[in-house]
Parts: C-alpha cells; structure tokens; sequence
C-alpha cells in the first residue's frame, strides 16, 4: 500500500505485519510486554472511570445502566485505542499511505464492535442465569478494569501480529456478530419475510448498525485482496492481478450494499448486490486457470458452492424459499470460500517457498 516499488517487506510491515519477531520492528517479547502493560493501563483507567459513573454503588448485570453495558462500552474504546497504538508500533519508521489509514481505522472499528458485541451478550448470558442479582460496588470496579483489560491485551496482541488469516477471523467474526446484533435489535419482527437487505432499511440503531457492518466489512475484504495474492507462483502472467482485481470488486460491491439500502436505491443495491454473486462467480470458475497449483479440492468445492447458490436462487423462484435464506446461505458460502482461499494460497506460498 506504499507505492509499487517499495520492497516487499517494508509494504507488509505496514498492514499485515506477521508474528516474525523483526528485530527492526519490535521483538517477540517486548511486545509481549507491551500487550501486557497495555492490558494493565486499560484495566487502571476503565476501573477508575467507572468509579465516577457508578458512584460506587452496586449496578445490574446487564441493561441500562449495568456493569454490563459500560464494560462492553469501555471495551469498544479501548479496543479502538489498542488498536491503532499496536499499528502504529509496527510502522514505526515509516510514512502511511492513506490507504493505510484507512485500514487501519476499519479494522479498528472491527475490533471495537466485535468487543462491544461480545461483552454485551456475555452479560446478557450472565443475567440469564443470576435473575434479579445485582453486582456489588467492589466487583463492578474489577469487572469493568478486567474487562477492559482482556480486551485491551486481546487486541494489542492481534494489532501487531496481523497476518492474512488472523484478518480473514476477524473479517468473519465481526460479520457474523454485525449481521446477528442486527438481527435481534430489529425494530421488524418479521424482517425475515422480505430479504436480508430489510434489516437496513430503517432509520434504527440496528438498520445503521447493519448497514455500517457491510460498509466496514467490505473494505477488509479490499485489503485481504490487496495482500493475498502477493507472492502466489504462477504460471499465468495476468493470473494475480485478475483474481486480486475480482476480491477486491467483491469488497467494493459488498461496501456499497451498505451505502444504499433497498428501500431508497433499490436499482443501485439489487445491481451492485448481483454484481457481487456474479464476480464471485467469475473468480471460481476462472481460478484454475488463473492460479493452476491451487489444491484440486479447493477448486472442486468453489465449484460446488456457486452450485448450491444457483440450485437455492431457483428454489426461491419457483417459491419453496425465502430470499431471505437464499441470502443467507449465499453469503455464508461465500466468505467461506474467501477465508478458504486465504489459507490454501497461504499453503501454496509455503510449500513453494514464496513469501507469506
């Protein structure tokens, strides 16, 4: 994401710098250290700052006002804050192109949401099973600093260790939790019974939050298409720019789904939606030619993904499914297919010797 014609090694540094303990970087145990003392910091401020906003007094496990819900809050900021601190550290020395901010502030917002959503619905378990209790002043102090703590070391530690496939979890993870936090919080009922696209069609906390996960989503995607294929061997000279040239338009598509919700681009989201099936489409079928010393079996299962999705499109044709379960299993399929390719090109790159 610097110009071409930097070194490959200082281009990886600057996103995707793996856990190789660089000594022109930082080593392996100094940032140890560091995640551990960020861990520690997050736990002083958020315990501390809690103190002021629960005065303390004993708060609910989860809802308004709880433990909960400040600790999942106190959480997404510091995870945002880790973040950016550990991709800093890693292109220290360097300057940022502004692509690299800009994934930089996508993954952070990944991993913010993705510490929101979970802390959330752990105290929502929790109230399950402890009905009516409420947390004393003391613990409220401690579980809102471990809390953060966790995620403050948690996120550090996957700032300055970034590689393909731990961005390929966090691409997965924050969808699926975006798409399900949606799901639950939708002001419609039966959303379910138009598409999935309805869930980001009001004006709501959820609609906003659907819509802002597949805009987000979509420029992950952009940047795994940016790294992936680098250092594939090929024989096919154009076989690399195509495949990167089909991921990344695959990002994009996804990216503007979010940007026009159904409801008021209806022609500008159906397009770009199809768009997406039909270069994913394009991508499977052609990927053999493109990168040939893929597995077989890779392959094979491209193959029949693209046939599941085209048997379930006229399922719902004839009317025996919803285009909601279309949608559904489609875009399953889909990202894992993305987050099985990332692994096999991976497999190709070692077992040939080229750079990961």
């Amino acid at each position: 994401m610097i110009s071409p014609s930097a070194p490959a090694s200082r281009r990886e540094s600057r996103l995707l710098a793996a856990a190789s303990g660089d000594a022109d970087v930082a080593g392996e145990r100094s940032l140890e250290t560091l995640a551990l003392g960020v861990g520690a910091a997050s736990f002083v401020l958020s315990a501390v700052i809690a103190l002021f906003v629960f005065g303390f007094q004993d708060a609910p496990i989860s809802g308004p006002g709880s433990v909960g819900q400040y600790a999942a809050i106190a959480s997404a900021v510091v995870a945002i804050l880790a973040f950016v601190a550990g991709r800093l550290l890693i292109g220290a020395g360097g300057r940022f192109h502004w692509l690299d901010i800009v994934d930089i502030a996508a993954l952070a917002f990944a991993h913010a949401i993705i510490a929101l959503l979970t802390w959330t619905l752990l105290a929502v378990i929790l109230e399950q099973g402890f009905i009516g209790a409420e947390v004393f002043a003391l613990p409220v102090l401690i579980l809102s600093g471990a809390v953060a703590a966790v995620t403050g070391y948690v996120v550090f530690y996957s700032a300055t260790h970034m590689d393909l496939q731990l961005l390929a979890v966090v691409l997965a993870v924050f969808l699926t939790e975006g798409v399900i936090a949606s799901m639950l919080t939708a002001s419609d009922p039966n959303w379910w019974k138009d598409n999935l696209s309805a869930l980001g069609m009001t004006n709501d906390l959820s609609a906003m939050t659907f819509n802002l996960t597949l805009i987000v989503a979509g420029i992950i995607v952009t940047t795994l298409a940016r790294y992936t294929v680098r250092g594939i061997p090929t024989p096919n000279p154009h076989g690399l720019a195509r495949v990167r040239t089909c991921l990344i338009l695959v990002g994009i598509f996804l990216g503007l789904v979010g940007v026009f919700p159904v409801d008021q681009f209806f022609a500008i989201h159906t397009g770009v939606a199809s768009g997406m099936a039909v270069v994913y489409g394009i991508l499977v079928f052609r990927l053999h030619a493109w990168i040939p010393d893929l597995p077989r079996a890779f392959l094979v299962l491209g193959w029949v993904f693209t046939a599941v999705i085209v048997v379930l499109a006229v399922f719902f044709a004839v009317g025996y499914y919803t285009l909601t379960a279309v949608e559904l299993v489609a875009g399953i399929l889909i990202f894992a297919w993305i987050i099985l390719f990332i692994r096999n090109a991976a497999a190709l790159q070692q077992d040939t010797g080229g750079a990961v």
